[in-house]
């Protein structure tokens, strides 16, 4: 059943995604969490795939304008896809409606939004800074680190549904630094759309994945996504950025105080039942 509520929020994130290239799992968890009251497994099983579908469409525009480098996908899928289906193997262990899986999920989306919005503040003049030092790195070693990265990403994006956009990013032109931007951004893209798929998947396996929200989302956020497109030359990308950023600090900031909060009640409660 359409939700006009979820449809609202799927498109402002859509909008959002458009004009600046944050990815949506910084933006659309923390609000099925914060928002709506999802619970966090949920609101990240649900987002993966929705993520899957949205990224499969920027997946296919940057395919055809050949703004992809399929080696380093590929380096990436490596490390990520094995390290994704390790951490969904972890995960299974857990019940991931109980406070165990709540706790660890909030801390670790914490930690991934906390660093998202750092990206957005100083990752273009770290970047800058980098790209006018470095030429290129030993081919080996660039390889290496790629697959390394990849695994990062695959247990960040498992666990927290973020980390596939502006990290990846950052750290592919930090890898990558003669690279065109482009292409960077459209191999990121790329690898994300199995990343997501199967971290997704894995979730629905577990029963974190609500289909109906998910529709409801893509309802509104496929607009969103291509209007945000049209106007990406029309707005300040870097005021938008800087507004996105200080929104997520202070999400973060929110989820991090919840998750204190709540490990708090529960060791007190902890140590009551222990008392004699």
């Amino acid at each position: 059943m359409f939700d006009p509520l979820y449809s609202l929020s799927g498109f402002v994130v859509g909008l959002l995604v458009g004009m600046t290239g944050v990815g949506g799992g910084a933006l659309m968890t923390p609000i099925l969490i914060l928002l709506f009251g999802i619970h966090p497994a949920t609101a990240v099983g649900t987002d993966l795939l929705y993520a899957a579908a949205t990224k499969t469409g920027g997946s296919l525009v940057h395919g055809l304008a050949h703004s992809i480098d399929w080696r380093v996908v590929r380096r990436l899928a490596s490390g990520s896809v094995p390290a994704t289906v390790l951490t969904l193997a972890v995960l299974s262990h857990f019940n991931l409606s109980g406070e165990a899986a709540r706790s660890l999920i909030t801390m670790v989306l914490s930690v991934a939004l906390f660093a998202t919005a750092l990206v957005l503040v100083f990752g273009g003049a770290i970047v800058a800074a980098y790209r006018a030092r470095v030429s290129e790195l030993d081919a080996r070693r660039t390889a290496r680190n790629t697959v390394l990265v990849g695994a990062l990403l695959g247990v960040m994006v498992s666990i927290s549904s973020v980390g596939a956009g502006a990290i990846g990013v950052v750290a592919l032109v930090l890898l990558y630094p003669r690279m065109p931007i482009a292409r960077i951004v459209g191999s990121d893209i790329a690898h994300a759309v199995p990343l997501t798929l199967i971290a997704g998947l894995g979730h629905w396996m577990m029963g974190s994945v609500d289909w109906h929200i998910i529709a409801s989302l893509l309802i509104g956020s496929l607009p969103g996504i291509f209007l945000g497109s049209y106007f990406a030359n029309r707005v300040p990308e870097r005021a938008l950025q800087v507004v996105l950023a200080i929104t997520l600090f202070a999400v973060a900031s929110r989820i991090a105080y919840d998750h204190a909060a709540s490990a708090s009640s529960i060791f007190a409660a902890f140590t009551r039942s222990a008392a004699p």
